[in-house]
């Protein structure tokens, strides 16, 4: 994991790659927990028996915001971002899938940091986020994700 500390540290990982987190696997009842959050119940997600049958992908798949609800959560095992007072998940642009989750699939989140500013005092960053699935060459999606952070 990496340690970021200071704007100078994370400005210092401009157009790199910052790092990939751990493998997680998505299986049925994570799927079934955020059709229940979010009330999307769509069979291609949450009946097995069905999208086995008349699915395209012979099982069920993973709603495609869960995998973006996921960002937070893989972000925070490929950096530490240190001496903060406040970090804010401000945005996602140009997200593009490509590829559906099929239940039981692992994935990792990839990241490279597109940008970064000083704004007054409020580090704004993009950060070019490439969801992998196990095993698969496409990836499920790409796109840019946006934090605000107060370094002290």
């Amino acid at each position: 994991m990496l340690v970021i500390r200071n704007f100078e540290e994370y400005k210092s990982y401009l157009g790199k790659e910052i790092g990939v987190s751990k493998w997680h696997k998505i299986d049925q009842h994570q799927i079934n927990k955020f059709a229940d959050a979010t009330l999307d119940h769509q069979w291609i997600h949450v009946d097995k028996e069905r999208a086995e049958k008349e699915g395209p992908f012979n099982a069920t798949i993973a709603h495609g915001y869960l995998t973006l609800s996921l960002i937070p959560y893989l972000w925070k095992q490929i950096a530490d971002v240190q001496n903060i007072k406040m970090e804010i998940n401000y945005g996602i642009e140009q997200f593009k899938f490509g590829q559906a989750v099929v239940v039981d699939s692992e994935v990792q989140l990839k990241a490279k940091l597109k940008s970064i500013i000083n704004l007054r005092g409020t580090t704004k960053v993009i950060i070019e986020a490439t969801l992998i699935i196990k095993g698969q060459p496409k990836p499920a999606y790409t796109g840019d994700v946006i934090f605000l952070y107060h370094f002290i």
